[in-house]
């Protein structure tokens, strides 16, 4: 029994092994400007851009600022996933692209999601501390978005 346990093991180390060698495609354009990007449109302080940029651009942007264990798979995966699933909802560099009536319902629909704790999600404050949000901040992001146009 000791030895089928401990065959098992060493197949699972293995295959955890195997996997880090499969790694998708980052999610980084570096260096890219985006005449189109969120931050660039709306005017905003310094200190309200680092905010979104912080909290929000790692996974609505086109580019990601990865972690060290961001790159142990099978986490990987799912973090990629995330992050597709994020652009597909609202991609900050591709704010300029939108309808008008797309940027009033996205902008709404960000500050009821800040001031409710939905976003950032909870998944991610827990290993990205610096994108945890204070009550402060959530006020002033959320009373920022309520006035843009």
């Amino acid at each position: 029994m000791k030895k089928v346990f401990k065959t098992f093991l060493v197949v699972i180390l293995l295959v955890f092994i195997a996997i880090q060698f499969f790694q998708p495609a980052l999610n980084k354009h570096s260096g890219q400007v985006y005449t189109t990007d969120f931050t660039g449109i709306h005017k905003m302080p310094a200190n309200m851009k680092a905010l979104f940029e912080t909290a929000c651009y790692d996974c609505h942007s086109n580019n990601t600022n990865y972690l060290w264990f961001d790159f142990v798979q099978p986490a990987r995966w799912l973090i990629e996933k995330h992050i597709g699933n994020a652009k597909k909802e609202l991609n900050f560099n591709e704010w300029g692209n939108y309808s008008k009536r797309k940027q009033e319902r996205l902008l709404n629909s960000m500050a009821e999601q800040i001031e409710t704790g939905q976003m950032p999600l909870r998944s991610y404050t827990l290993l990205h501390k610096n994108a945890r949000l204070s009550k402060e901040e959530i006020e002033i992001l959320s009373q920022w978005l309520k006035v843009q146009p």
